[in-house]
């Protein structure tokens, strides 16, 4: 006996009701699906953000106690130490006028002087690329007397350098008892690079800079050594012969 049209009513409502039930649970568990990636996509975004500090505090803890020639690479990562006669000593521009340094990094030149802000305070021993004073800034304390260390974005990249960087900086904080060691740590950035025209050699990822004085002939001079690597030992023999002492400015901070 065939069906009423009732009955062939309450049958379709039936078959759309059920294929309405799917679809919704089937909408929900690809709700759930994009929710769970989304989650897990954004803990890793997070862990690989967390990763490279935690690494860097880790291996910085093993330098922990040792003396400055025992932190990083050994001395001979780096290359010859080289001179220039400088220039621009006393020399100051307003803090709104930028200056365009032949080398990188550079080791002299004119500079900003201004209170607070060059030459950067002596407590600030280690920078990044968003913390970094201006190179205006750290010019000024070249003339003072600072060995700067200069980290390339490689090595900025590398947690094991930048372990090392920032353990050496620590260390030579640590041991200024009088402020005499005069030393920061600073990123070359691309932007410096693409600023002056200029990166550092080929294999080259650390630069120490130094502006010394020669009063007996009247001359000062820009220092530079290149490293492969950051060496805690270069760094202590480079201090020990460009002590601040030698500087244009030696005296003032």
């Amino acid at each position: 006996m065939a069906k009423s049209s009732k009955s062939e009513k309450s049958d379709r409502r039936q078959v759309i009701d059920e294929i309405r039930r799917k679809q919704k649970s089937a909408e929900k568990r690809q709700g759930r699906a994009i929710v769970g990636v989304c989650v897990l996509v954004a803990l890793l975004i997070v862990g690989a953000a967390a990763y490279s500090p935690i690494k860097t505090a880790i291996e910085k803890a093993r330098y922990s106690g040792k003396d400055l020639a025992d932190i990083g690479a050994k001395a001979d990562v780096c290359g010859k130490i080289t001179e220039k006669e400088a220039t621009g000593s006393g020399d100051h521009v307003p803090s709104s006028q930028q200056v365009t340094y032949k080398d990188a990094p550079p080791a002299f030149g004119s500079h900003w002087n201004e209170a607070g802000l060059a030459p950067a305070p002596i407590t600030d021993r280690y920078y990044t690329e968003g913390t970094r004073p201006e190179l205006e800034s750290l010019v000024h304390n070249l003339e003072h007397g600072y060995t700067i260390l200069w980290y390339d974005d490689t090595a900025a990249d590398d947690s094991g350098e930048i372990a090392a960087i920032k353990a050496m900086a620590a260390t030579l904080d640590a041991n200024d008892t009088n402020q005499r060691l005069k030393f920061k740590a600073a990123p070359w950035t691309a932007a410096d690079t693409k600023e002056t025209g200029k990166g550092f050699p080929k294999g080259q990822h650390i630069a120490f800079t130094h502006w010394r004085n020669d009063a007996a002939a009247s001359k000062s001079y820009g220092v530079w050594q290149y490293c492969s690597e950051a060496s805690g030992a270069a760094l202590k023999a480079f201090m020990e012969k460009y002590p601040f002492t030698d500087a244009p400015e030696p005296f003032v901070y």
